[in-house]
């Protein structure tokens, strides 16, 4: 990317992309560089950016289509592709998607679905002074860095994807948590994929983990199965493979659902106020 900065972030992955003002069309060669170095960091955060929602879903179109998330409530008026994440309440109801203040649920965006994301892309207008970052975790260097048998294990076993999972979840932790209509229920069944994920692209394999959205694993018992995912999570978890980043207002992170995973972190809601637009890529 000529005339563009690239430095990385953390041990393994991750990298902010300088110097580059994606409110200009991006030509092909830089469209396709961006691309290219989402693949090989697998996160990158672009700062002091001032996108419009078109500017927006056109960045997104970089890395393929952008989806309509299912909690519809949530996305902007004539851009149904963005979905507003934020613990702005008013009348006492969260203004986007909300988690709760103190829930940490790493996750994968969209796992729900039959067909996985590819990538997504989160903008900030509104950061928080304190806590609301988001951490991701290199789930494509920790499974590198498996023991063989455990890769062995691992490699052979499919998890229970599960949207009503995630509901009940985040309803025991936050009563508050507005929850899927019928309608909305009906459109997403569970389903099922590899604990291990080959990445499209690049070949290479992660873990596809996130305890708030994987109900069970086909043909183990709850306790060991809850056992594994837990002692898989803390691997992926570890420090040398996660990077956490602080938000500021302008700062668009693109990261690859193929290759990471993330949660946002605790942050006291009436204190502290955060407001993101994401959109999420098939």
């Amino acid at each position: 990317m000529n005339g563009y900065r690239i430095d990385s972030l953390a041990t393994t992955f991750g990298a902010r992309v300088s110097g580059i003002d994606l409110t200009r069309s991006l030509d092909e060669d830089t469209a396709a560089a961006l691309a290219d170095h989402l693949l090989q960091y697998r996160v990158l955060v672009i700062g002091d950016q001032q996108l419009t929602h078109a500017d927006h879903l056109r960045v997104s179109r970089v890395f393929g289509e952008p989806e309509i998330h299912v909690q519809d409530q949530y996305t902007v008026a004539g851009f149904p592709q963005i979905v507003t994440i934020s613990n702005i309440h008013r009348d006492g109801v969260p203004i986007g998607l909300y988690d709760g203040d103190n829930e940490e649920e790493w996750h994968s965006d969209l796992s729900w679905k039959p067909r996985m994301s590819a990538v997504s892309l989160l903008y900030s207008v509104v950061a928080a002074q304190v806590g609301g970052q988001t951490r991701f975790a290199d789930t494509t260097a920790a499974y590198d860095d498996l023991p063989p048998l455990v890769k062995d294990r691992v490699d052979r076993l499919v998890a229970v994807h599960s949207m009503t999972h995630l509901e009940q979840r985040q309803q025991a932790h936050h009563a508050a948590k507005v929850t899927l209509t019928a309608r909305q229920r009906a459109r997403v069944p569970d389903v099922t994929h590899p604990l291990v994920r080959e990445h499209p692209v690049t070949g290479r394999r992660s873990l596809l983990l996130g305890d708030m959205i994987i109900a069970a694993i086909v043909g183990m018992p709850d306790d060991a199965a809850g056992a594994l995912l837990a002692q898989l999570h803390a691997h992926a978890t570890a420090p040398q493979y996660v990077y956490a980043h602080y938000w500021r207002v302008g700062d668009l992170v693109i990261w690859d659902n193929r290759a990471v995973m993330h949660t946002a972190s605790p942050c006291d809601h009436t204190r502290y106020q955060r407001k993101l637009y994401r959109t999420t890529v098939m």
